[in-house]
């Protein structure tokens, strides 16, 4: 296979019946036949309003059938798209059209309580893609009104998404804007495609993504395994009992997943875990966070040497990847850099193998966070070499080891977590003299969100006041960003300039591990 046939098109023509997509749960399908023709009617009506290549759009709703007809209708207009988190709140959404700019949403009416609070002034484009919301043109309606058939002029678009920002607004990955024609080789997102195929993943594999399309790797990954003609089995949410039928039902090639998933797998009674023929799988995936060594060896005693892995970001600077055959000789470590690596100390000099400090790639794809010159800045070394802010160590065969966040980033069950945007809430709270938000270690979910808090009144701790604070939180950020517990001191660890020691408070709480990162 081209690169140049890597699209969804060349499988609508030489297999029309072929599924492109199914839902996990309410069992829709949608043939690639009928993505290539909604994703261009949709193309061509989001033209005939207006919007141009290089013009932005934002995707606001669940997993449903829709998702991916309409990415794909913007990949193939040359637009942006952003997919957003749909558990943030009102204000945070608001945050992110502002920012990329877009002007157009699709959305559905199970969003309809943050839409309420939303300004859509600058919104000229307002769709829903399943159920009615006021001031909402339909899906299908718009579907209904163009003649389909060939989409004139069709070039590569780009996703760009956002991921929390240390100084506490979420920041924008914005990629270069391939606008070259539809499967063009040199655009970023067919090479991604491209990689697939050479590792020999047939046209008939069938990819199962159990994770919200609003993520980076799901949605980029279901879009790539499209334009190879494989079927995408999307879940609504993750089930393990669900995820297990569904590689027995349709005889599931590969998947990608985060370590809690195999967590919640493994806690299914053997007797459920035995009841499934998952002999189908060919390569189980996993990335967003590493993975606990104890959990990774008993899915390989489950489901045998089928599980690899990758490291790498949105921003795409660098990619590390390990089979299981690595693994097992490297447990723990996430794998072989793709691109050449550099482990850099505090003084910004190259430390040598076994040596922990930050972690930098050189080469990747070129990207900027947007609107922040001065963040983008901060990424790259003096010698071009950038880096996700993760810290670690390359051993003597090469193999990198994460070992703790430069940037303190919270993973919890695969979701980033920059704790910024809480901290600078809470700190507004009358209550709070000092507060500082980490990661502690949590068995299901790898870490989970703690605040630790100083209190204007040192007397006044108690689980009252700690309920209090987390239902602030609760009442302006998403749920997922706000802490679990609450632990009050006298007095946070900082220097007399100021600045806190937040690995020193951390450590507190991961002693007894080998990392400060599950």
């Amino acid at each position: 296979m081209s690169a140049a046939d890597l699209t969804p098109g060349r499988f609508a023509e030489k297999d029309p019946d072929r599924l492109a997509i199914v839902m996990g749960f309410g069992g829709e399908t949608v043939t690639y036949a009928r993505l290539e023709d909604r994703s261009v009617r949709f193309a061509q009506a989001l033209r005939a309003r207006g919007l141009t290549v290089g013009d932005h759009i934002a995707i606001l709703m669940e997993n449903n059938r829709a998702f991916l007809e309409i990415t794909w209708a913007a990949q193939r207009s040359g637009l942006y798209y952003t997919a957003v988190n749909r558990h943030l709140r009102a204000g945070e959404v608001q945050y992110i059209l502002d920012d990329c700019g877009a002007t157009a949403l699709i959305t559905s009416e199970s969003m309809a309580d943050v839409i309420v609070g939303l300004d859509l002034s600058k919104l000229r484009v307002r769709v829903t893609a399943a159920g009615d919301l006021d001031g909402f043109e339909r899906y299908e309606d718009l579907l209904a009104e163009q003649p389909g058939g060939p989409l004139d002029g069709e070039c590569e678009g780009r996703e760009m998404l956002y991921s929390s920002g240390t100084t506490g607004r979420p920041k924008g990955i914005r990629k270069p804007l391939p606008a070259t024609p539809l499967g063009d080789p040199s655009a970023g997102p067919v090479q991604i495609a491209r990689g697939l195929a050479i590792t020999g993943a047939a046209e008939g594999a069938v990819y199962l993504s159990p994770a919200p399309l609003y993520h980076g790797a799901p949605l980029v990954f279901s879009m790539s395994w499209q334009r190879i003609g494989g079927t995408v089995i999307v879940m609504e949410r993750f089930e393990p009992e669900r995820f297990l039928e569904l590689i027995e039902q349709y005889r599931v090639t590969h998947a990608q997943v985060v370590p809690t998933m195999f967590i919640r797998l493994l806690k299914l009674p053997p007797e459920v875990r035995d009841r499934y023929d998952i002999s189908s799988l060919v390569d189980v995936t996993h990335s967003a966070a590493p993975c606990p060594v104890a959990v990774k060896r008993q899915m390989m005693d489950w489901w045998g040497p089928k599980i690899s892995e990758y490291y790498s970001g949105t921003e795409d600077v660098g990619h590390t990847q390990i089979t299981a055959a690595e693994w097992l000789a490297h447990p723990g470590s996430v794998g072989r850099p793709m691109q050449e690596c550099h482990i850099v100390g505090e003084d910004g000099a190259e430390l040598g193998t076994g040596e922990v400090g930050v972690v930098y790639f050189h080469g990747g794809r070129p990207f900027e966070y947007h609107h922040d010159p001065a963040k983008t800045a901060a990424a790259a070394h003096p010698k071009g070499w950038r880096t996700l802010g993760d810290m670690g160590y390359l051993d003597a065969d090469g193999y990198l080891y994460l070992t703790d966040r430069q940037a303190h980033m919270i993973i919890s069950g695969g979701v980033n977590i920059y704790p910024q945007e809480t901290e600078n809430l809470l700190a507004g709270h009358p209550a709070v003299a000092d507060v500082a938000v980490i990661g502690v270690p949590d068995p299901e979910m790898g870490e989970q969100v703690k605040a630790v808090v100083q209190l204007m009144d040192p007397d006044s701790a108690s689980s009252e006041v700690a309920a209090e604070l987390i239902t602030f939180c609760r009442s302006e950020l998403a749920a997922y960003k706000c802490p679990r517990s609450v632990d009050f001191v006298a007095e946070l660890p900082r220097d007399p300039s100021g600045k806190l020691y937040k690995r020193r408070l951390r450590e507190q709480y991961w002693e007894g591990h080998d990392s400060l990162v599950i």
